[in-house]
């Protein structure tokens, strides 16, 4: 599908999307948390369906009741022989240790760059818990077969934090007592947090000292009859919205909790350092047009801010560097290079050092035809950047947008953005 951006003001409200950090995260534990779960405000996206199909197929049900979303356990127990993730990170790294609560032997695999990605740690990992395990040279397909006998392990933290919410989620479940998980070097704290937030919330209590070693404190608490949870507005998809307020317009971005323990709340400190004017308020945020100015930024722990952040730097006067490019390589795509070869086609230089990226922001951006390389976060950065050009931007494979934010482009028509399926 190709999508095609024209200069546009824009004005209005909007809501920002379901956060599918927190969606999969709420049913990964509304299946280990035997009983009934009543999620309000449940996730879309592609991410999200497959995270529902996983949870099906190791045991839970569902139905929609209304808008809600009704999730039903007894616990891990694999109805079928193979869970596909489909192109979700999250998905992968975290529902595999679940997957190994079973004795079932499971095939997990996943589609698109997934299968490219790395997962040698559970290779590393999985044979210290007394669970089988062969893949392919440590990229999927994973063929495993538990149970997971939780013990005190150590672990490499330094290529996503996602491995680490998955052991999490299957130590507490398996009412882990008296061991400890030791990390290295742990990026992207902040998903950690929300990781131990929805255990919590759930009834299980995960303590840590500094991030370097977890511990759990799990009590025999009784089956729910029911429960109920609400998925937080997602930071993510809304950063694109607050960067489109202000490079093009006054609009007001609702549903954000600014409180959130989401790692891509921190956009709020990149606009305030590039001069955006702001009005944060504890359920939305007021984003307008201004005269903005080069910034400094590490994204080190919240690497999926850099899209949007390259988009806001290129309306930025002087040269922003943000550093954390490091975390680039194994998303979707090579998101470094990608943005520097997409926004090059922009108008706007961007240049690679090391773990640093700079970009030289506020010339012209220019009409051109870019590709999404099948990364919803490249998409969206070139949309949203579109907004403010001299020409037509035409997005071609526009469709990855529906790995996270499938309204992403009805709410930029919302708001008033000129948006034409071509």
């Amino acid at each position: 599908m190709n999508q095609e951006i024209r200069p546009s003001i824009i004005r209005g409200s909007v809501v920002a999307p379901a956060s599918k950090s927190s969606m999969q995260r709420v049913l990964a534990a509304a299946l280990l948390r035997k009983g009934t779960t009543v999620i309000h405000n449940p996730g879309k996206s592609n991410d999200d369906q497959s995270a529902l199909d996983t949870v099906q197929k190791l045991g839970a049900t569902i139905r929609w009741e209304g808008a809600d979303l009704v999730v039903h356990s007894v616990g891990v127990v694999p109805v079928s022989e193979e869970i596909n993730c489909g192109e979700s990170g999250l998905g992968i790294r975290m529902f595999t240790p679940i997957v190994a609560l079973s004795n079932t032997t499971v095939t997990v695999s996943g589609t698109g760059s997934l299968v490219t990605r790395p997962m040698y740690f559970f290779d590393e990992i999985f044979p210290q818990l007394g669970i089988n395990i062969t893949s392919r040279d440590g990229k999927l397909p994973l063929v495993i077969k538990g149970p997971l006998m939780p013990a005190t392990i150590e672990v490499d933290g330094s290529l996503s934090s996602q491995f680490l919410t998955g052991l999490l989620m299957a130590y507490a479940a398996s009412e882990a007592d008296g061991v400890a998980i030791h990390v290295i070097d742990l990026k992207s704290k902040p998903y950690i947090d929300l990781t131990i937030k929805v255990l919590a919330d759930f009834g299980w209590i995960v303590t840590h000292d500094h991030y370097r070693s977890f511990y759990f404190n799990n009590l025999q608490l009784p089956i729910e009859e029911s429960r109920e949870y609400a998925v937080e507005g997602d930071w993510s998809g809304a950063a694109f919205l607050l960067v489109a307020g202000a490079i093009a317009g006054s609009i007001e971005v609702k549903g954000l909790d600014i409180h959130s323990t989401q790692a891509d709340r921190a956009v709020l400190e990149a606009l305030k350092s590039a001069g955006a004017q702001m009005e944060v308020g504890e359920n939305s945020i007021h984003i307008q047009q201004s005269s903005l100015q080069a910034f400094s930024f590490d994204a080190t722990e919240c690497p999926d801010l850099f899209p949007p952040l390259v988009a806001l730097a290129s309306y930025c006067k002087g040269e922003t560097i943000i550093a954390g490019v490091n975390r680039l390589a194994h998303k979707e795509s090579d998101r470094g290079l990608t943005l520097q070869e997409e926004f090059a086609k922009l108008g706007v230089s961007i240049r690679l050092e090391g773990d640093l990226m700079y970009i030289s922001g506020g010339g012209k951006i220019v009409g051109a035809e870019v590709y999404s390389h099948h990364d919803h976060r490249i998409a969206m950065a070139c949309a949203v950047a579109a907004l403010g050009a001299e020409g037509v931007v035409a997005i071609s494979g526009a469709e990855a947008i529906n790995k996270s934010y499938p309204d992403f482009y009805l709410h930029l028509a919302q708001l008033g953005a000129i948006v034409n399926h071509i």
